[in-house]
């Protein structure tokens, strides 16, 4: 049993790991730029929770002091800018200060790659690899390709690009091999390195069972998923830039995510050796084959049990401009649309129906104005509507809804959704929920928009005629079907 550091508890995998290091008896303590962010997961009172930001050496060493294993998870990509460099000066932080703190193990996941070029992706991944193992800590460095699992960038990558196409014309990297692995089987082998003593930094390939190429994966995709198998038709002339526009279009990784992850599949991506078996034995059940991890994935979201998706690594960076619930505005331009209602309905119906606004049930008017908006906004480099939701009942502070971010959630009162598309400004979606005194429920409905510049207001200014009727509607319909839900017994019966 030991105290372990984790960085990137946010993310996809690190908010899978931390969890199971619990069951086994370890401590463990994380940091996030901000604790909120980790309010509602399951296994928040079992950690120890710093707040701070990676790049800075104090708090990489608050982190790492007294730990024995520390796990580098994090990763830049999807935050915009030089992911490059902030992962670099992360790498650094986290490395100098497991050194001086005299961590026994640094363990971190890289990707497969091929000797030679490699993407700008891969190149980043390789290097955070070599200054961790240059602090003098020994490193173990899992390099894993394609992690399949309910909410992985990789598996809604190929789930959307089969649902959605039957042809697909396609880059001749489709043809590549690739030996994707289960996130069961990824998380097994991360368990297992806080348990080793290395001798000295150590880098490992970690994979599945089979090699696939990507048309592969395609297929048995779709054949898992009953569903007819696409026709795939490479072509030379779609260069990995183009062929990252396309699944930005087509699926809800962002232009941002897509591209290095396209970058990355430009050359075969499989294991060498299995040297990793002699240091952490396999799972006593053996590897998982890439059609049950996709299984497997499919079973889970069919009952809602995602536990993390990809959408999850997003920081909750709130913003510093004056809530859009302050009463005070500190003087500066804001536009709104506000909706109020009264319903017989519960609190309790009314926020049920709330907090499973968005992914399959829709915003409740208009879907296919909400549809051409979200592919507006994924022509324009945004992350439009194809996220959807971790899951459709339940909401936690901090995670996706399709192109929101829930800024806010007191549960059973107030859900303030932070847009994350492309406009000319700041918006918010807020809806309040207060009890009345007849025993129903008193419905608050607010669009909130602080917009930048002439262009914000005209975007608004735009936008104002289809809002009288979305957000009328919206407010309409939400509570009614919150009254559906818990009917109250009419008098006389």
């Amino acid at each position: 049993m030991a105290l372990i550091a984790v960085t990137g508890a946010t993310g996809y995998i690190g908010g899978r790991l931390v969890p199971q290091l619990l069951s086994r008896g370890h401590e463990v303590r994380v940091l996030t730029r901000r604790a909120d962010s980790l309010r509602d997961v399951p296994w928040r009172k079992d950690v120890e929770v710093l707040e701070g930001d990676l790049t800075d050496i104090a708090a990489a060493r608050e982190l790492c002091k007294d730990a024995e294993v520390v796990y580098f998870l994090v990763h830049s990509m999807t935050g915009g800018g030089d992911f490059a460099a902030t992962d670099k000066r992360c790498a650094e932080a986290v490395g100098q200060a497991a050194a001086d703190h005299g961590v026994r193990s640094i363990v971190y996941l890289s990707g497969l790659h091929p000797q030679g070029e490699l993407s700008p992706h891969l190149r980043s991944r390789v290097e955070v690899g070599e200054i961790l193992e240059a602090s003098g800590v020994p490193t173990l460095t899992l390099q894993a390709g394609l992690v399949i699992g309910s909410g992985s960038a990789s598996f809604e990558m190929i789930r959307h690009l089969t649902d959605v196409l039957p042809v697909m014309p396609s880059p001749r990297w489709v043809l590549n091999q690739i030996q994707p692995i289960a996130v069961r089987d990824a998380l097994h082998y991360l368990v297992g390195a806080a348990e080793e003593d290395l001798p000295g930094s150590i880098r490992c390939d970690i994979g599945g069972p089979d090699v696939h190429s990507y048309a592969q994966l395609m297929k048995i995709y779709a054949r898992t998923a009953e569903l007819r198998e696409p026709r795939v038709l490479p072509l030379p002339v779609l260069t990995p830039w183009l062929a990252a526009q396309w699944v930005n279009l087509v699926t809800p990784i962002p232009r941002s995510l897509a591209i290095p992850l396209v970058e990355s599949l430009q050359h075969d991506c499989v294991v060498k050796d299995r040297r990793i078996d002699e240091l952490i034995a396999p799972p006593k059940e053996g590897l998982t084959a890439y059609p049950e991890a996709v299984a497997l994935a499919l079973e889970k979201m069919s009952a809602d049990r995602v536990e993390t998706t990809w959408a999850a690594s997003h920081a909750l960076d709130l913003p510093s401009e004056p809530l859009p619930s302050d009463p005070d505005w500190s003087g500066r331009t804001v536009l709104r649309d506000e909706r109020h209602a009264r319903t017989p309905a519960s609190p309790e119906a009314v926020f049920a129906v709330i907090q499973g606004i968005g992914g399959e049930k829709g915003y409740f008017s208009l879907s296919k104005a909400w549809r051409l908006r979200g592919l507006l906004d994924k022509i324009v480099g945004g992350v439009g509507l194809g996220r959807g939701r971790r899951s459709q009942e339940s909401l936690q502070l901090g995670e996706a809804v399709d192109w929101w971010r829930v800024e806010t959630l007191e549960p059973g009162r107030l859900l303030r959704l932070r847009a994350e598309m492309k406009v000319p400004g700041q918006a918010w979606l807020e809806f309040t929920v207060e009890p009345d005194d007849d025993g129903g429920s008193r419905y608050t409905q607010r669009a909130i928009f602080f917009p930048s510049g002439l262009g914000g207001r005209l975007y608004w200014l735009a936008l104002t005629p289809f809002h009288a009727v979305i957000f009328r509607k919206m407010a309409a319909r939400l509570t009614a079907e919150a009254e559906a839900r818990s009917p109250r017994e009419r008098p006389g019966t």
